[in-house]
């Protein structure tokens, strides 16, 4: 599966924008920091402003893969998997919104936050491997 017509694979002697690229590692590591205030919050009491405050931090990584996917064209092939993390993203700050209901679910939408972040992580990756084995 690492032939060049695959659609992440477009385009690769142009390379991966830097901030995709920073955006692509920083966002499941800040989803972690994320887990670990939550963690923090119920078991050790630490204020959940924090958290709250750090979520919107994360605005910054999603919404640049987002835009790049959209804008840059070699990077179309991510836009799907962008778009899913900027659903999850949206999903999880009305989660936080609307009452414990509802918030029951935000750990969930949260682990899969994380997934679709690593996902895309590890397609970036390919590209910029098979950019070196190109090259």
């Amino acid at each position: 599966m690492t032939k060049t017509t695959h659609d992440t694979l477009a385009e690769l002697r142009l390379g991966t924008p830097a901030p995709f690229i920073a955006a692509a590692f920083s966002l499941p590591a800040l989803l972690a920091v994320q887990f670990l205030l939550a963690g923090q919050a119920l078991f050790a009491g630490l204020p959940w402003d924090l958290h709250g405050a750090f979520g919107g931090v994360i605005a910054i990584p999603v919404f640049t893969l987002l835009w790049c996917s959209l804008i840059v064209r070699r990077l179309r092939g991510f836009g799907w998997w962008a778009g899913v993390i900027g659903l999850l993203y949206a999903l999880q700050l009305a989660l936080a919104s609307f009452g414990s209901g509802a918030l029951a679910l935000h750990p969930f939408n949260a682990a899969l936050l994380l997934t679709a972040s690593l996902i895309v992580l590890f397609k970036v990756e390919r590209r910029r491997s098979a950019r070196a084995i190109r090259d």
